[in-house]
Order: C-alpha cells, then structure tokens, then sequence
C-alpha cells in the first residue's frame, strides 16, 4: 500500500536532517533479516547511531532533493548506492565501533528452497534421529548410511550445500528433519560514507598496523633501489653509515700507525685473540672478568653493522657511499 503524502513528506524531512546532522553513514544490505532483527539492531545502536530503511525510489528522490537545496554537496554519490535491498545507518561517532554493533547482531536460519546459501553446508556424521523407514530419503541424496540403536546414521561428514547454490528441496528438508539451522543472516555492510567520500566497506578492515606493514615495506624497497643505483635518500643511509664504517674499520684494521675508537677494540682482537679468551677454570675468578666484558664488548661492536635495518630488510644491500 502506497504512502500518503502526509507520509512521504514526513520521511523525506526526516531524512533530509540525518544527511545533514550525520557526516557519515552505512549503506546496509538487509537480504533475509526480518522486522524484528531490524527492531534489536535499532535498539543496540540507540545514542550512537539511526537507521533509516525505505523504497528506493524514495531515497533516490529524496537525495536528488537534497542535492538541489544544497548544490555541491557530496552526498550526490549516496543515490546510486541505492539499489537492491538496502537501507542507510548515520552516525557521527566512530565507524569501527558502529560496525561492530552492525555485525555482531546475526540471527540462524534454516535454509529456505531456492534460497542462495552463503556458505558451504556440511553434515556431521552421527544418529540422525530419523527412522529406519526413511533410508530412502537418504540414499537419494546420495548419503551413506546405517542402521545404529533403530534410527538411520550417517557414517560420513557430508558435504551437502555448496556456496552460492540454491537450496533444493530435498536438502531443505534433510536440514529440518535434522533440526539445523545452517545460515546466519544479519545486515551486510555493502559502502560506507564519510565526510564526503564513499568507499567499500572492506577498508575498515585496514588497521594502523597494517598501514604500518606495508609503509615499512615500501622504505624498505626505497632503500634497496637507493642501494643498487647509488642515490641516497632517507630511507637507506643507515645502510650507507653502515657499509662507510665497515670500509674505514677495514683500511684502518691494516694501518699500524692510526686508529680510532670504535677501531681499537677491533685491531685489539685481531693482534691478540688469546686475550679475549675466558681463562681456564680454578682460583683468580676476578682475572677473567676484564676479558669477559671485552669479548662481550667485541660481540656488540661486531653486530652493531647489519642491526642498522630499522626497516625490516635483511643485509644492506650494495654499493658504498
């Protein structure tokens, strides 16, 4: 039954104000979610967010309208998210904590016939429950069975929807018999709009830490590009101090009359290995501890080159600078 006027001109105000209270909202699919999920939705999100469903030619219009008052305005894109089962969710508060709400709020379902499942449908093995007079029913959907205790058992996991495959009725009426409700349905998060740009929804699956992998990643192809074609930039002069210091240690190493700090202990080692050996066990603890903080000294000096990734890479690369 078709609104009144009174009607339609009551939801077109209402929402002409949420697109312009809100700056950002959800286009929500609503395929297989009743009345009453819708309600429980509405409720959860009560104080942080709205959720307008209606006719899609209504929502169409009433955005056309609102891009005719307000020339220019971004809101121009919502109109053609306005296709299939679809309603909006508005909101100024965080999106990440709106969709958790959005998605966390599914209800099972038994899988209708002709219904398109969303995922793939396996039967466990195990007493079905059902009486020996319907083996029949079993062998037609090709499912193994056996009589266990006088009712049917299924000796094997079945896999019997796949999906994207419509339901047929003899799958349905395995489901019902066996008492499973294989489906959950609940509103899809199809686009999402924020201050003026509208993008999927499967972007809010990107975290700072992701975001944060994959700018490590690419400083680390910078520097290796910087490396190999001899051009310095940000991203690889760690390695170029790195391959710097190991070229002076190694012409200083073969100098006698010249050294420098961070050399000596170097040209120390290499003349005398012996004396940054621990001494052989018994009395005189105290004697070896010199040699002990030396060695380790060495250690943290020989290492102290290639740690100068901070980006993730491996070795430096080539070239000296």
């Amino acid at each position: 039954m078709p609104l009144s006027t009174a009607r339609k001109t009551e939801y077109f105000t209402k929402m002409k104000e949420l697109l312009t209270d809100y700056s950002k909202s959800f286009v929500v699919e609503i395929d297989n979610v009743g009345s009453k999920q819708i309600q429980q939705t509405r409720i959860a999100l009560r104080g942080r967010a709205e959720m307008l469903m209606g006719k899609n030619t209504m929502m169409r219009k009433c955005i056309r309208e609102y891009v005719e008052e307000n020339p220019g305005t971004p809101i121009a894109q919502l109109e053609n998210c306005c296709r299939g089962n679809v309603g909006f969710v508005f909101t100024n508060g965080d999106l990440g904590e709106i969709r958790e709400v959005l998605e966390s709020n599914v209800r099972p379902a038994p899988a209708r016939v002709g219904a398109v499942a969303p995922i793939d449908v396996i039967v466990p093995k195990g007493p079905t429950g059902c009486d020996p007079g319907q083996t029949a029913f079993f062998q037609t959907l090709q499912i193994a069975t056996k009589i266990t205790k006088g009712q049917i058992e299924m000796t094997a996991d079945t896999h019997l929807i796949t999906a994207g495959e419509k339901v047929t009725a003899s799958q349905a009426a395995l489901l019902q018999k066996l008492n499973m409700e294989p489906f959950t349905y609940g509103l899809v998060l199809k686009s999402v709009y924020d201050s003026g740009s509208l993008f999927d929804a499967k972007v809010l699956d990107i975290t700072d830490d992701v975001l944060a992998a994959k700018f490590i990643a690419a400083l680390n192809t910078i520097s290796k590009l910087s490396l190999a074609l001899n051009i310095p930039t940000q991203a690889s002069v760690t390695h170029s101090i790195a391959n710097a210091f190991k070229a002076i240690l190694s012409v200083t190493i073969e100098l006698e009359n010249y050294s420098f700090d961070k050399a000596d202990i170097y040209k120390a080692y290499l003349a005398d290995p012996s004396a940054f050996c621990g001494g052989g066990g018994g009395g005189g603890g105290g004697g070896d501890a010199p040699a002990a903080a030396a060695v380790e000294e060495v250690v943290e000096e020989e290492e102290a080159p290639p740690a100068v990734d901070m980006f993730g890479g491996g070795d430096g690369g080539g070239g000296d600078y």
